[in-house]
């Protein structure tokens, strides 16, 4: 069940697209958590039963702060404490670009999870291919806003290197959907896009 856009209260619409896919009184796992915004509009919106993965100890006392059950984990040390299975959706937003082992971290957040929803910036997105093309330099967007000596980003991918990605590994694409200008897009989303979130499983 897919609720409309409009009815959740956020300002960020990829945590508004993330709501939407995420169905109500389900066992939900944020990986990379942040200050808890998702899992807290989560748990007032759909009634979740939430957990959260952060590494910033000041981002956990912002989650603690709003009532978010949140641990202190590293993703790229793996869901060791998880067994399988325990979790309907993990969430891996704004994330993905910043791990060291994506692909192992992929793997054990679908061994946990029965399904991924995965959100990233899309470096082929056209401003970013443009800059590149006639500065010679590496892009400066606002779904990539780090210069290139204070970016946390260490793998840098696009639309078309995810689909690829889960094709090659047999995950299933349930649902993708489309960002540019905080709006939703549907036009060549590889070259239009400035973000992609996806919906995915084994």
């Amino acid at each position: 069940m897919e609720i409309p856009l409009q009815e959740i209260d956020s300002d960020r619409i990829d945590y508004r697209i993330i709501s939407s896919l995420v169905e109500p009184r389900s066992r939900v796992l944020d990986m990379g958590c942040g200050d808890g915004e998702l899992l807290y509009l989560l748990n007032e919106n759909l009634h979740v039963r939430s957990q959260g993965i952060e590494i910033d100890q000041e981002q956990i006392m912002e989650c603690v702060e709003r009532g978010i059950n949140v641990l202190l984990g590293d993703l790229d040390s793996g869901l060791t404490d998880f067994k399988d299975g325990s979790f309907d959706y993990v969430i891996l937003n704004n994330a993905l670009q910043e791990l060291r082992y994506p692909d192992d971290v992929i793997k054990d957040a679908l061994r946990v999870g029965k399904k991924l929803i995965v959100g990233f910036p899309n470096f082929a997105y056209i401003k970013a291919r443009l800059q590149f093309f006639f500065q010679g330099k590496l892009p400066v967007t606002p779904s990539l806003p780090f210069a290139w000596y204070e970016s946390p980003n260490l793998h840098l991918l696009t639309i078309k290197d995810f689909k690829e990605y889960c094709r090659n590994r047999g995950y299933k694409i349930l649902a993708e959907r489309y960002v540019r200008n905080r709006k939703e897009i549907y036009l060549r989303p590889n070259l239009f896009a400035q973000w992609g979130t996806f919906l995915i499983t084994r």
